[in-house]
């Protein structure tokens, strides 16, 4: 008969309920039995969110595939690509809207063509149409592009985005904090600071953000747990982020990755993505509510497992991730919202709609079962 043997000291567990991981428990943590830290990160997550798990019906929406960037992990922008007009992107959001979508998340790149006053106006374009959407848009890089390619500052921007409409900014671009991983991966984009500044000035202009981190790449063990505690940090000053999403590195069709497979290396395993979601739990404790499992980077199988493991988010509908599939993505586009449904009371809990920023939303949308064109009903992510 197998006797449970506890290994975590009990001061580890006391700091980890308090919300006072240090990193040093961070990494006894995780040299552990990993089933010990994720029932500490279960207990954590039902502590933080109870038995709900929140997903939002939305779309994302890719203005342009056009970028100047050069960073390594992209298999998407290309330097002769399209931008979408206004009145196709209000067609999108149209769509999405008639689908039962609450959020459009909208994309850009960094192209000299995508200024500050297209982004405001395609803002405002949106809210006047779709009042009711939430707009979830742009990345603290493309908020310092747009900015200096319009002559205004990071903070004037952010001011005039919150005026035209933007309910909340995404927390990409943040890949991994750290310069040195920076400078390999995406050397012509923000730096750490700049990322931080720009999300800590977005918090204070009074617009929320998510907090992202892509890992299993060229990082180290250390720089991933330095990411998430510059998260904790960031949050005890500001309060605005939402939700920790962490994003498992995609190698295929990039030179990142082309690097990573010949060394034969094929990515993150699946038992370090549940660890990594469990470990955030606990670091985050009493600061950030949401974990994020991510079904189209996990799969829709190990993003339930993930729920047992510190998770209480399962993202977004979506209707279209072009960046995930360019990668190699293989999990569909598409999750409909019976299907995630299912896939929460499969895992033992309450499911929730929620719109951005974690608002409760009453469901039965006209059309949400569907009505997206393109898709097969059964919302299994195949398109018809």
């Amino acid at each position: 008969m197998y006797t449970k043997k506890p290994t975590i000291p009990e001061n580890v567990i006391e700091r980890a309920y308090k919300g006072k991981c240090t990193k040093e428990d961070a990494l006894l943590l995780l040299e552990g039995n990993p089933f010990e830290l994720f029932e500490l990160a279960n207990d954590l997550r039902a502590i933080a969110a109870g038995d709900t798990v929140s997903y939002v019906v939305n779309r994302n929406i890719y203005i342009t595939n056009k970028c100047v960037g050069n960073c390594g992990f992209c298999a998407y922008r290309t330097e002769k690509g399209y931008i979408l007009s206004i009145e196709e992107i209000l067609k999108k959001a149209g769509d999405a809207r008639k689908a039962g979508a609450v959020e459009v998340c909208v994309q850009g790149g960094y192209t000299p063509e995508a200024d500050m006053e297209f982004y405001l106006e395609v803002i405002e374009s949106l809210k006047a149409e779709y009042p009711g959407l939430c707009l979830h848009a742009l990345s603290p890089m493309e908020v310092n592009y747009a900015a200096e390619t319009s002559g205004m500052s990071v903070e004037e921007a952010l001011r005039r985005l919150k005026k035209s409409g933007l309910d909340s900014l995404t927390g990409t671009s943040a890949e991994i904090l750290s310069d040195r991983v920076r400078k390999i991966i995406c050397p012509s984009k923000i730096s750490t600071q700049q990322w931080i500044d720009t999300v800590t000035a977005a918090h204070k202009a009074g617009i929320s953000t998510n907090a992202t981190i892509m890992y299993g790449h060229v990082e180290t063990l250390k720089e991933r747990l330095d990411h998430v505690f510059t998260i904790r940090e960031i949050q005890k000053e500001t309060g605005g982020f939402t939700e920790l999403i962490p994003m498992s590195f995609l190698p295929y069709n990039n030179p990142v990755g082309e690097k990573m497979l010949a060394s034969g290396k094929f990515s993150s395993t699946g038992l370090e993505d549940l660890q990594l979601i469990a470990i955030s739990r606990v670091i985050l404790h009493t600061y950030v509510k949401n974990i994020q499992a991510t079904w189209v980077k996990l799969g829709k199988k190990l993003a339930q497992v993930a729920l047992q493991c510190g998770a209480n988010d399962l993202g977004g509908t979506l209707m279209e991730d072009q960046i995930s599939t360019a990668s190699g993505g293989s999990h569909g586009e598409y999750v409909s919202p019976a299907e995630f449904e299912w896939m929460i009371k499969g895992a033992g809990r309450v499911p929730v709609q929620r719109d951005t920023l974690y608002r409760k939303i009453e469901s039965g949308f006209p059309g949400q079962e569907g009505l997206f064109p393109g898709y097969a009903k059964a919302g299994m992510g195949s398109k018809e």
